[in-house]
C-alpha cells in the first residue's frame, strides 16, 4: 500500500459526537480534516461555534481549519476515515450494529484504492474485519486487505473530563498490516506527542477496549453489591469505605447508579461474544445484574424511609436532581436516573425532575419526562434526592433545604454530596 502519510492524509471523521468531535478538532490542528454527521442540526450549530455536549468550547470551534459536512459527496478523495459512531444495545441487551453497518455504507461510497478505514467504535473482537470489512467491500466493489485497509483505535473519551483529553492520553492503534499500523501511530501521535501503543493486532485493540469498562462496570458491581448488605446493617457504604481505602491497594471505587454508553453497554458486547464462542459469561452478567438493578435498590430505600417519616398516610412529594448518567454534562444517553423515578411513580410518588445540564427538549423527546425550567419556586417537598453531583447542587445549604422541603422532610443523597451540611430541625438525611 501506499502509506498516506508520505501524500498528506486526508482524514474523514465519521460521526462527531462526544469522541468524533475532540478527535476531528484535534487532528485538524495538524492535518486537512473533514468532520462528518447525518445531523444537518448538528453540522450547522457546529459550524456557529456551539458544540451541545460541551466537550469542545465556542472560540476553539470558531478557530479551527475542521470542515464540517452532512454531504457524502464532501468524502470523495479522502484516503484516511475515521468511524467513531455509537454502538448501542438492542431492548433485548443484544450488540446493535445498525449505526456501524450505516457509517460503513457511507464510508464506502467514498472509497478509493489504498485508503485506510479506521474504526473507534466500542466492538467486541472480529466486529472491524469480519462485520465492517464485507460492507465496505460489497459497497465498493474494493478488495480488503488488497485495494484498501482497516484499522482500529479505541476511544477513551471520558465526557466532561478535562485532565484525560485525547491530548494527553495513551491511544491504542492496531492496523491489518504493519504498515497501516504504523501510518496510524504517526496520525494519532501528532495530537497526543506519540504517545501510542501498537497492539498486536486488530481483534487484540477490540477485546482490550471492551474489557476496559467491563472491568470497571464489574468492580463498581462489587461495591453496590457492599452498599445492599451494609445499607441492611444500618451502616452508611460511605463511613465504610473511607475505613477501607486507608489501606494502600485498596481499588477505590464508589457506589450508585451505572449508565451512560460505555459501562452501562459495553460488557453486554463482551458477553455476546463470549456466548458466540459457547462460554456463558457469569462475572461479566452479574455485575450487569447488580447495577442495573440499583435504581430500583435506591427507590424501594427511599420510600421506606418515607414511609417511616409519614406513617404511611399518603404519597410523597419528590423532587429529584440530576438526571444525566454522569456530572457537569448534558448527556442523557442511558440514564439510570430513570430507573429511580420510574419505581418511585409505580410506588405512587409524584415525582418532579431538575437537571442543571440536560437539554430539556432531549428529556421530552427522548425519556418522555418535562424537567423543572428553575428551582426558584421548589418548595414543600417531602423529599429531595440528589441523584447527580453536577456543581451547581454542590453549593445547596441548609436554608435552600429548608425553603425546599417540608418541616418534616427527607434528605436522599445517593452521591453523598450534602453529608456534611448542617440540616434544620425535622430533616432527616439518609445516603447509600
Amino acid at each position: 500500500m501506499s502509506d498516506p502519510m508520505n501524500n498528506n492524509p486526508k482524514i474523514a471523521v465519521i460521526g462527531l459526537g462526544y469522541v468524533g468531535l475532540p478527535l476531528a478538532v484535534g487532528l485538524a490542528r495538524h492535518f486537512e480534516v473533514t468532520g462528518f454527521d447525518i445531523d444537518q442540526t448538528r453540522i450547522e450549530q457546529l459550524k456557529g461555534g456551539f458544540d451541545r455536549t460541551s466537550e469542545i468550547e465556542e472560540n476553539i470551534l470558531k478557530k479551527t481549519s475542521l470542515r464540517f459536512t452532512s454531504s457524502v459527496s464532501d468524502l470523495k478523495g479522502k484516503n484516511v476515515f475515521i468511524v467513531t459512531v455509537p454502538t448501542p444495545v438492542t431492548d433485548d441487551n443484544l450488540p446493535d450494529l445498525t449505526p456501524l453497518e450505516k457509517a460503513s455504507t457511507t464510508v464506502a461510497q467514498a472509497l478509493s484504492k489504498n485508503c485506510i478505514v479506521v474504526y473507534e467504535s466500542t466492538v467486541y473482537p472480529g466486529v472491524t474485519e469480519e462485520f465492517c470489512g464485507p460492507i465496505l467491500e460489497k459497497v465498493s466493489g474494493l478488495k480488503v486487505g488488497q485495494d484498501f485497509y482497516l484499522g482500529y483505535s479505541p476511544e477513551r473519551i471520558n465526557p466532561g473530563d478535562k485532565l484525560h483529553t485525547i491530548d494527553r492520553i495513551t491511544k491504542v492503534v492496531a492496523g491489518q498490516t504493519p504498515a497501516v499500523a504504523e501510518t496510524l501511530k504517526k496520525i494519532y501521535g501528532a495530537i497526543n506527542n506519540g504517545n501510542i501503543f501498537v497492539a498486536k493486532n486488530i481483534k487484540t485493540a477490540e477485546a482490550a477496549k471492551v474489557i476496559e469498562n467491563a472491568q470497571r462496570d464489574i468492580n463498581i458491581a462489587f461495591i453496590n453489591e457492599i452498599a445492599t448488605i451494609v445499607g441492611k446493617i444500618g451502616l452508611s457504604v460511605y463511613d465504610v469505605l473511607n475505613a477501607a481505602n486507608t489501606k494502600w491497594n485498596f481499588l477505590q471505587f464508589q457506589p450508585g447508579l451505572v449508565g451512560g454508553h460505555c459501562i452501562g453497554v459495553d460488557p453486554y458486547y463482551l458477553a455476546h461474544c463470549a456466548r458466540e464462542l459457547n462460554h456463558e459469561p457469569e462475572v461479566i452478567l452479574a455485575g450487569r445484574r447488580i447495577n442495573e438493578s440499583m435504581g430500583q435498590f435506591v427507590a424501594n430505600a427511599i420510600h421506606e424511609k418515607l414511609e417511616k417519616i409519614t406513617g404511611n398516610q399518603s404519597k410523597s412529594k419528590i423532587l429529584i436532581l440530576g438526571l444525566t448518567f454522569k456530572e457537569d454534562i448534558p448527556d442523557l444517553r442511558n440514564t439510570k436516573v430513570i430507573g429511580v423515578i420510574d419505581h418511585l411513580k409505580n410506588l405512587g410518588h409524584s415525582v418532579d425532575i431538575h437537571d442543571a445540564f440536560a437539554d430539556p427538549i432531549d428529556a421530552e423527546f427522548h425519556l418522555n419526562l418535562k424537567l423543572l425550567a428553575t428551582l426558584e419556586n421548589a418548595e414543600n417537598y417531602d423529599c429531595i434526592i440528589g441523584a447527580v453531583a453536577h456543581k451547581p447542587y454542590l453549593g445547596i445549604t441548609s436554608d435552600t433545604f429548608k425553603q425546599m422541603l417540608k418541616p418534616k422532610g427527607l434528605v436522599a443523597d445517593i452521591k453523598n454530596m450534602w453529608r456534611d451540611i448542617p440540616l434544620p430541625n425535622g430533616i432527616e438525611y439518609w445516603t447509600l
